[in-house]
């Protein structure tokens, strides 16, 4: 047995120990901390308001009096999380997210063109698992890696695969961020996929106008443009453009100081889309700019720094890599003073470290827009190692 093969019995080995390890200190960390985990009891509330006949917009839950504010199809999906207990509820978003962060992680590596093997797939987890994003999204029992997922998923399905499109409309039928994607799709010159994916977010439509009439109207004639609805725009949990300007101005509404410097990066963000050289960097560019571009973006959204990083290391960017793994696990953004109205005051020294996020964001699109060197166009196929032409098979 070489030494090569040792080492990689170790590794094999040692990946899914580094996994298990990693888990059980999160959920050592959960039992210690006794964390509600409140998005997933507002989830439970909505779908308890589907199953018996109540106001869908018209309560608010947990200590921090948190209101729905996902479409009513979305109520429409909870409806199961009424049926359990919050205890049982808890675990079962733990589990679930575990899996789907494991999805997503080997869904990264097929947008980066490289393959997930065992070993890779359970280091990587175990990582990423610490990314400040991802840790969020299990402490508040979040879906944000449910929506990327079903995303992504749909996005490095093979070419003419049959509904491709349709889990991008029921993402954004869920929540409607991952409706750029239909734009995405626009801009790359897929129109039977983006006319599938609007097909299937108008269905969510009407699913949530069947199931709830009255709050299906309320959400969508109301509802929708009540950011205020949503949280303090201005708090440092929002990593979108709008937080960042509201906090340098110390203006808790920025008004057209935000609105128009936002259009600027939607504008900028979506024609960097359609020039994007590679497929891998189109989608990750419409990603971020939907999250730069949104009135709110908490900072779990940002789970799309998964399929960033393994983008960069796959194209050999690894100075990169590092530096966008340390922005989101440096937690800078808890570092800086926010109890209270401290996020509106703070000194300019501080403000970068209080918006990680949303400049490393807007350096990926100032990186796009550099002048590119020749390279494969956008349909050219990944690279693929191959052995030299004398040790290959015969046909």
């Amino acid at each position: 047995m070489t030494e090569r093969t040792v080492a990689l019995r170790s590794h094999t080995a040692a990946a899914p120990a580094l996994l298990a390890a990693s888990f059980l200190a999160l959920a050592a960390l959960f039992a210690h901390l006794r964390l509600p985990m409140p998005d997933a009891l507002v989830y439970r509330a909505e779908g308890a308001a589907v199953l018996h006949g109540r106001d869908l917009y018209g309560f608010a839950v947990t200590a921090g009096r948190l209101p729905a504010t996902y479409p009513p199809f979305a109520a429409v999906l909870f409806v199961p999380t009424a049926l359990l207990p919050a205890p049982v509820l808890k675990l079962v978003f733990l589990a679930g997210n575990a899996l789907l962060l494991g999805r997503l992680v080997q869904l990264s590596a097929r947008l980066a063109g490289r393959a997930a093997g065992w070993p890779l797939l359970c280091t990587a987890t175990a990582l990423a698992l610490w990314c400040e994003p991802v840790f969020q999204t299990f402490r508040y029992g979040q879906i944000n890696l449910a929506l990327a997922c079903l995303v992504l998923w749909d996005l490095t399905r093979p070419p003419g695969a049959r509904g491709r499109g349709a889990a991008i409309g029921l993402a954004a039928g869920i929540k409607l961020t991952p409706g750029l994607f239909v734009v995405h799709l626009l801009l790359r010159g897929r129109g039977r996929e983006a006319a599938t994916a609007t097909a299937a977010f108008a269905a969510t439509v009407v699913v949530g106008l069947l199931a709830q009439p009255g709050a299906s109207v309320a959400y969508w004639t109301r509802h929708v443009f009540e950011t205020d609805r949503v949280g303090k725009l201005w708090i440092v949990d929002n990593q979108s453009l709008q937080g960042l300007i509201a906090r340098l101005l110390r203006d808790p509404e920025p008004g057209l100081a935000w609105l128009l410097p936002d259009l600027a990066v939607a504008a900028a963000g979506l024609w960097l889309v359609r020039r994007a050289p590679r497929e891998r960097w189109a989608v990750l560019l419409t990603a971020f700019t939907a999250l730069l571009v949104s009135p709110i973006s908490w900072s779990h959204h940002w789970v799309w720094c998964v399929p960033l990083v393994a983008v960069l290391l796959a194209e050999g960017h690894r100075g990169a890599a590092a530096l966008t793994a340390l922005c989101f696990t440096a937690r800078t953004l808890w570092l800086v003073p926010h109890a209270g109205e401290l996020d509106l005051r703070l000194p300019w020294w501080q403000q970068p470290l209080a918006s990680p996020y949303v400049l490393l964001g807007l350096a990926l699109l100032a990186a796009a827009a550099l002048p590119r060197r020749p390279g494969r166009t956008r349909d050219d196929p990944v690279p693929v190692s191959l052995p030299p032409p004398a040790a290959r098979p015969r046909p």
